[in-house]
């Protein structure tokens, strides 16, 4: 259905979500911190030479404007994904369904709006889909603790340590619809969204007892410390949100 609603591939989204609950923020592995716009782990400023390591230190402004752009950024890589990577289940159902959206979605607004108007319709349509799915993503994980390769953390300390939750609130639910329990969708990725408010609870005296640092934040202090990060990430010695392990063997002080 995701294919006909959003025009996304299934395959393609299930095997990016599983990478990154599998390895969240963990460099070559999660596919949410490659990114050849934005740096995003400490790691990727050693492959950037030149004018892209000087914006670095800016990057934290172009966030929300690059966020406009994410659904048509998603929509182009689930394409490329059917179009060339071999392998993928339902290639030619997805395809066929994915057409028949965006034809079908060009033809009733080419029926009700000028072209125009119609062209500036879905241009707002792509700018919400992508603040509201990216923005989601984005805040639950830019900033907290990168893991480099070679470094293993156990399942609980992996999950907890590497995602940001969003406190509650009507307005939040309504935004970002059960991800602003991120940890504990990243813990039990199955449960039904509802309840995860009741498994917040467990998962806090759970990381309390075994002093786990848990992580939660208004939407504003979330968007501080993700543009606060990205103007910084540069500065990898001097990596202020790295976990103690990842200081370790990135040398940090």
């Amino acid at each position: 259905m995701s294919a006909l609603l959003l025009g996304l591939s299934y395959s393609w989204w299930m095997a990016k979500h599983n990478s990154q609950h599998a390895n969240p923020n963990k460099e070559d592995a999660d596919p949410d911190v490659h990114s050849t716009v934005l740096v995003l782990t400490p790691g990727a400023t050693i492959r950037r030479k030149g004018f892209p390591t000087e914006i670095s230190r800016f990057q934290g402004w172009f966030f929300l404007p690059l966020l406009c752009f994410e659904g048509l950024n998603l929509q182009v890589a689930s394409l490329k994904t059917l179009l060339f990577t071999s392998g993928v289940r339902h290639r030619i159902v997805e395809l066929l369904m994915i057409i028949a959206r965006h034809s079908a979605l060009a033809v009733f607004l080419l029926a009700y709006l000028p072209p125009g108007k119609a062209l500036a319709f879905l241009g707002v349509q792509l700018v919400v889909f992508g603040v509201m799915l990216g923005g989601a993503f984005a805040l639950n994980h830019i900033g907290m603790p990168t893991v480099p390769m070679g470094v293993h953390l156990d399942f609980l300390r992996r999950q907890v340590l590497m995602s940001r939750n969003i406190s509650d609130g009507p307005l939040i639910r309504f935004l970002m619809g059960g991800l602003q329990y991120q940890i504990e969708h990243h813990l039990f990725p199955i449960i039904p969204r509802p309840q995860l408010p009741e498994t917040q609870g467990l998962v806090r005296q759970r990381c309390k007892e075994l002093s786990i640092r848990y992580t939660e934040n208004s939407l504003s202090e979330a968007l501080f410390h993700v543009i606060s990060y990205l103007n910084q990430v540069r500065l990898r010695t001097q990596d202020r949100y790295a976990c103690p392990l990842v200081q370790r063997y990135r040398g940090c002080r």
